[in-house]
């Protein structure tokens, strides 16, 4: 496990992966941030709520990208499964002029689970790495 003061062990695909998702949480920290700013009075308690979820959840995927970049068993979980909601998302989206966001939240999800799902990232971030286990 690398530590403060190591760099990243962690296989390109991972590295690719983690940086993916840094970005979805940088965009969805900002769209809480625009929607803090936005707040109305008539809608106020549903701003505040939409805001808070949005910063929060944001800066959940931004913790799990550090995860992923510094190969944390624990990060593999959240990543996945915050990208089959993605994908769901994406599903969602189709159809008339939001297409493109649609288009757009279906790559970066794939492109996540193939960066974990490669066999060298599983590796990396398996609870007993192959490498480390002794021989027999």
């Amino acid at each position: 496990m690398p530590t403060e003061s190591t760099p990243s062990t962690a296989p390109r695909p991972l590295k690719l992966a983690s940086a993916v998702v840094a970005g979805e949480g940088l965009v969805v920290a900002v769209l809480g941030i625009v929607e803090a700013i936005t707040i109305s009075d008539d809608r106020l308690t549903l701003g505040l709520t939409t805001a808070a979820f949005l910063l929060l959840y944001g800066g959940a995927l931004l913790l799990v990208a550090r995860g992923l970049f510094r190969t944390s068993t624990w990060s593999r979980g959240p990543a996945v499964f915050a990208q089959l909601i993605q994908l769901l998302m994406a599903v969602s989206f189709w159809g008339g002029s939001t297409k493109p966001v649609s288009v757009i939240l279906a790559i970066a999800a794939v492109a996540v689970l193939v960066g974990i799902f490669q066999k060298v990232s599983m590796e990396a971030l398996a609870d007993n790495p192959t490498k480390d286990r002794p021989v027999l």
